[in-house]
């Protein structure tokens, strides 16, 4: 029997539907994948003095961090533009795949109606060698993952 072990963090790929080519789907990090689920509700029950109970509410979500080199020419880039100067937001699925050595996905999670909330450009710097670094932020609805 052959010894399992967790997967690396480095081989992943993130795809946008409909945005995104080849050229696009790689990225230096993926961060927020996070689901919250909050004692919501707060109950007393008459009688019962050694405790209140505690009901779950609905989960909220982190917001998605996508990191990358800089590209110039981006059909990405066009579609947070189109957000930010124009105000004009169409919602897209993206999913994060996580792969295995042979490039398949082993865990993939999809983020539904994901819409930018934030672009920034890291600092430049002539005492580094670093190539210059976009941050995406998206919000979205949900997340499922898929297996």
């Amino acid at each position: 029997m052959a010894a399992r072990y967790p997967p690396v963090g480095f081989h992943f790929s993130v795809v946008f539907e409909g945005l995104t080519n080849d050229s696009e789907i790689g990225f230096q990090t993926v961060s927020g994948i996070k689901a919250t689920i909050s004692n919501g509700y707060l109950i007393n029950e008459g009688g019962e003095n050694r405790f209140t109970h505690r009901l779950p509410q609905r989960a909220s979500y982190d917001n998605l961090i996508l990191k990358r080199g800089l590209l110039s020419d981006s059909r990405l880039i066009q579609w947070f533009r189109d957000a930010v100067d124009n105000f004009i937001f169409n919602p897209v699925t993206v999913t994060v795949n996580l792969l295995n050595e042979n490039h398949e996905p082993l865990e993939t999670w999809q983020f539904i109606n994901a819409y930018p909330t934030d672009w920034s450009i890291e600092g430049f710097d002539a005492e580094s060698n670093a190539i210059v670094a976009e941050t995406i932020e998206l919000s979205y609805q949900y997340f499922k993952r898929l297996n």
